[in-house]
């Protein structure tokens, strides 16, 4: 037998594999135990989802990669998965077209999902709370680094940026209380362009390790803002969000949640990670892309959706 190893980015304590056998590739995946902030279950997600009926919710325009094989060790702490492999266009190479139809496609499994609301989906016991997102951000907030950094005069981000965040953090309580309005939904958490493949005319989406109850427009605050094409991230915010309500409105009327808060989830889940970046990053160019990042989100504030 002919067998090749090539190794791909595994994340966090993870090996990831892929082995072609014979002419025919497939995804190995070994994970060990280790503690994402507020998220002790991550490890061990993806395994518990496979062994579940969850991979029945998917449809072909989006899934994810069908698991031959799922292994855990509770000894050990560890699992293996043996997946499909999956091709096609990710990354920065995903057009603005493709962007808009990995929204689309995930605001009609999103709504799907609230309107049929499965048994079986309720009574998984290792999903992400739903509170995950305020809880990142209050954490966030309360480390000194970032918090004092921009109030601090010596700050090399421009005023208005700051301004920004700390209009955020003085308006958190009303922030929040419109973003928990909105309708809770199922989602990946991880909805950014390393995660999303384009192939065979639908989308395919790898990494659920994150997966979990949050609200509406979770999910595209990381298509737009999470090491997305910075020249285009307002044209895609313009463009992806309101596929995203269309596709969650084939199955599920949302006319009576009259806020739009994807600007804001952008924000609470990556303003004081791009302060983060800024402050630490290890070359210019990279402070200069995250200071970007930051003016695009700025540049939000004036487009009505």
């Amino acid at each position: 037998m002919n067998i090749t190893v090539k190794q791909l980015h595994g994340g966090t304590l993870g090996d990831v594999r892929l082995i072609t056998a014979n002419g025919t590739p497939f995804v190995w995946k070994r994970q060990k135990k280790w503690e994402r902030h507020g998220d002790p279950g991550s490890w061990r997600r993806e395994y518990d989802l496979y062994a579940s009926d969850f991979g029945a919710l998917f449809t072909d325009g989006l899934r994810w990669p069908e698991c031959y094989h799922a292994e855990i060790n509770e000894d050990a702490d560890e699992t293996q998965l043996w997946m499909e492999y999956i091709g096609g266009a990710s990354g920065l190479a995903l057009t603005g077209e493709m962007l808009e139809q990995a929204a689309l496609e995930l605001g009609r499994f999103q709504g799907r999902l609230y309107a049929e609301q499965p048994e079986f989906l309720k009574a998984l016991t290792n999903l992400i709370k739903t509170d995950y997102a305020k809880n990142f951000y209050l954490h966030y907030r309360s480390w000194s680094e970032v918090y004092d950094y921009i109030r601090a005069d010596g700050c090399e981000i421009p005023k208005h940026l700051c301004q920004m965040l700390i209009d955020l953090d003085e308006n958190a309580d009303a922030v929040w209380a419109r973003i928990e309005k909105l309708p809770v939904v199922l989602c990946h958490r991880d909805f950014w362009v390393t995660n999303i493949f384009h192939t065979d005319g639908g989308i395919r989406l790898i990494d659920w390790d994150t997966a979990g109850w949050g609200y509406l427009g979770e999910d595209m605050a990381s298509l737009i803002a999470d090491e997305a094409d910075v020249e285009h991230m307002v044209e895609y915010y313009q463009k992806c969000v309101p596929a995203y309500y269309k596709g969650f409105s084939e199955h599920a009327d949302i006319s009576r949640f009259t806020d739009d808060c994807v600007r804001e989830l952008i924000l609470v889940l990556f303003g004081y990670r791009l302060v983060e970046w800024v402050k630490f990053a290890g070359t210019p160019e990279e402070k200069a892309l995250h200071l970007q990042t930051l003016q695009k989100i700025y540049q939000m504030k004036e487009i009505r959706l």
